[in-house]
């Protein structure tokens, strides 16, 4: 299982179009169901977004989705910080992420 993070800042004009864009996404998961994929957006502070992605192997991944690029699709112009990707691996969490042990 793959766990990636990313994190960046959005302008603040460009808040509410980016949280538009990310809803849409999220609208297609729940059309697709998309098996081994696992996606939850957090927004906090002023504009700041983290993405989690928990992808098994094989698993479709969020770009075959045409919300997600279009999420993409001009993203540089909605950012104040650029993104910053990351693997991650769990540490220890408590009901929040399927087999995270």
């Amino acid at each position: 299982m793959k766990r990636t993070i990313v994190t960046y800042t959005t302008k603040a004009e460009h808040i509410d179009e980016n949280v538009r864009l990310i809803a849409g996404v999220f609208d297609q998961l729940h059309a697709r169901v998309p098996e081994g994929l696992r996606y939850m957006v957090l927004r906090y502070g002023e504009g700041r977004f983290v993405h989690v992605v928990e992808q098994d192997a094989g698993a479709p991944s969020l770009s075959d989705l045409d919300a997600f690029r279009a999420f993409q699709e001009n993203a540089s112009q909605r950012w104040l910080t650029r993104p910053e990707v990351n693997e991650a691996t769990v540490v220890g969490s408590y009901g929040m992420l399927r087999d995270s042990t």
